[in-house]
């Protein structure tokens, strides 16, 4: 299915364009494919294509001049994309440790929900997600897909040290810190894999469209995967599918 875009000058060399405001995968589909689409016609103008939720960000190597032959160009694009156009994915297993000395805001969640602590990780760990964009921080995945019971608010004084690899819930989303930062997310867990190293191309293993599974380990596993990792030989887990 096509969508009725719209498509808005982003300061003087890009172009914004936008879909229906919600998050939904025939929408991230739809962004993947007219992103996908805009690569393969190699528009030497074009230096970068940012998505997000709902928009794809066309940044031009020099300003636009003619916005409207632009968007016309854009729109032919978008129109001429195939239908049937299907994409490899790869489905992540991440592993999580959800013991409490990382898990520092599950006895809260646990109290708030009426869930027990082992009932929180069994239903966030049951669910795969869907890799909608890569933002925030650098590798930091924006994740769709959370079970609606899990869903609780950001914290409304944010911490200002959060640990790299925290596996926390904010709002109706789940997601892992790529580095040490502040943060106002709840910390259900850890997993020690390296979400972003700028010494390996890509830097971040995910796309967008991409899927994560999270998958609940013991402390002393979470403690031997960090050697693996700190050592750059352990390989995350993987398996491709069509999207």
């Amino acid at each position: 299915m096509t969508f009725n875009l719209t498509y808005k000058p982003f300061g003087a060399r890009a172009i914004l364009v936008e879909w229906p405001s919600k998050i939904d995968e025939l929408i991230l589909k739809d962004i993947i494919r007219f992103k996908s689409t805009i690569q393969e016609n190699n528009i030497k103008s074009i230096v970068e294509l940012k998505s997000a939720y709902n928009s794809l960000l066309i940044i031009y190597d020099t300003v636009c001049r003619n916005f409207e032959n632009e968007v016309n160009l854009l729109k032919t694009i978008y129109n001429s994309h195939s239908l049937q156009y299907d994409s490899l994915s790869t489905l992540w297993k991440i592993p999580v440790c959800y013991d409490v000395d990382f898990g520092i805001d599950l006895e809260a969640m646990s109290v708030e929900k009426k869930l027990s602590k082992d009932e929180i990780v069994k239903r966030h760990s049951e669910a795969i997600y869907t890799v909608y964009f890569i933002g925030f921080l650098p590798g930091f995945l924006y994740l769709g897909g959370l079970d609606e019971t899990l869903h609780v608010p950001r914290k409304s004084t944010p911490r200002l040290k959060i640990e790299k690899g925290a596996v926390a819930i904010g709002g109706n989303q789940t997601g892992v810190y790529p580095i040490e930062s502040p943060g106002g997310w709840n910390i259900i867990g850890n997993t020690p894999v390296s979400f972003f190293n700028p010494k390996n191309n890509p830097p971040c293993f995910a796309n967008a469209g991409d899927r994560i599974s999270f998958i609940p380990i013991s402390m002393k596993s979470y403690n031997d995967i960090k050697i693996l990792v700190e050592a750059g030989v352990y390989q995350v887990e993987s398996e491709v599918f069509h999207g």
